[in-house]
């Protein structure tokens, strides 16, 4: 099954979540491949000075995904918001994103990301003025609210329709839980209950059967999926079997892992120049490797290489290794 989102229909209704740092345009890549039906950008900043920062320049490019191309914006003050989010769409965005989720320290400390939970009037401004500066359609992405005692989710819901928001995602937590503690979807329940625009349910989505128990439960139009996807990028694909089929998804062979594993490292190589792209590849292999019971034994190898070619070979050798174990105890 399908979703949209203004003109856009989106192949399922399993989305990748924005995440700083994680979801870079060969993350987004490798996800849409295994399942993800929708992918949007790692958060980027309002301010016009850091447009040009590699960091920046790097989280805007989107050269060869398929669209729509999703890029999130992030910032407190309505008119540096408009402006961001007409630039973006000049360089080739097709929706934008506002982050009024995110709970970290130095996002929340700017009046950015959820801070601005607090202040209904500042949010009202900032989504009238971002819809009215493009357009595409305006997506929002909130938590249930600032603190425990102040979950106002379907406050901010009913504004986010008024103002023309084409769709809202509600991560089952507020700013005060962060990412401790269990999500609750009771607050999106109630939200999807009392509005009309597309509603896409976030928080402790990990599995086949947890993504089908939020969706039954909240109603929800999509759910988006987070952390467990840096460890199990093709979650998407089994999600989406389960929602459709409700056959139990089969585990990926080691050859599918491997093949997978090590055409993500060869593009992050090559998205941010050889140098770079080892160093960085090396959280994406702790994150899909790292609960193997031997990769203890391959893991200083693999933190230490130095070139591409070093990395890719390692990460080969430690496949091979499986495989000859996996024959072992087959005969």
């Amino acid at each position: 099954m399908s979703f949209t989102i203004g003109p856009y229909q989106f192949a399922n209704r399993v989305v990748l979540a924005p995440m700083a740092g994680v979801t870079d345009r060969p993350f987004r890549q490798l996800c849409r491949r295994l399942g993800a039906g929708m992918t949007v950008s790692e958060m980027i900043t309002s301010r016009p000075d850091l447009r040009h920062s590699r960091k920046t320049r790097l989280r805007m490019d989107h050269s060869g995904e398929p669209g729509p191309i999703i890029v999130q914006i992030a910032g407190g003050i309505p008119e540096m918001m408009a402006s961001a989010a007409a630039y973006n769409v000049s360089q080739g965005a097709q929706i934008i994103d506002i982050n009024m989720g995110c709970p970290a320290k130095k996002v929340c400390k700017v009046d950015a990301g959820s801070a601005l939970l607090k202040d209904s009037a500042l949010v009202e401004s900032i989504l009238r003025a971002v819809v009215g500066a493009v357009s595409v359609p305006v997506t929002l992405k909130i938590r249930t609210g600032w603190s425990r005692g102040n979950r106002n989710a379907l406050e901010i819901a009913r504004i986010a329709e008024d103002s023309g928001i084409a769709a809202l995602t509600i991560h089952g937590r507020t700013r005060e839980d962060k990412y401790l503690g269990e999500a609750e979807y009771e607050t999106i329940r109630r939200v999807k209950q009392n509005v009309g625009i597309p509603i896409i349910a976030n928080g402790d989505i990990d599995s086949a059967k947890k993504a089908k128990m939020v969706m039954d439960f909240t109603a929800a139009d999509a759910i988006m999926v987070g952390r467990i996807a840096q460890q199990r990028p093709w979650i998407f694909g089994q999600i989406e079997q389960y929602l459709t089929s409700g056959k139990e998804p089969v585990e990926p062979s080691d050859e599918l892992k491997q093949s997978w594993l090590s055409g993500h490292l060869k593009n992050l190589h090559a998205f941010y120049g050889e140098h770079q792209g080892v160093r960085i590849a090396r959280k994406h292999i702790n994150w899909q490797l790292g609960q193997d019971a031997d990769y203890g034994n391959v893991r200083p190898a693999l933190m230490q290489a130095q070139t591409a070619t070093q990395q890719l070979q390692t990460i080969d050798a430690y496949f091979e290794n499986r495989y000859l174990k996996s024959y072992d105890r087959a005969s």
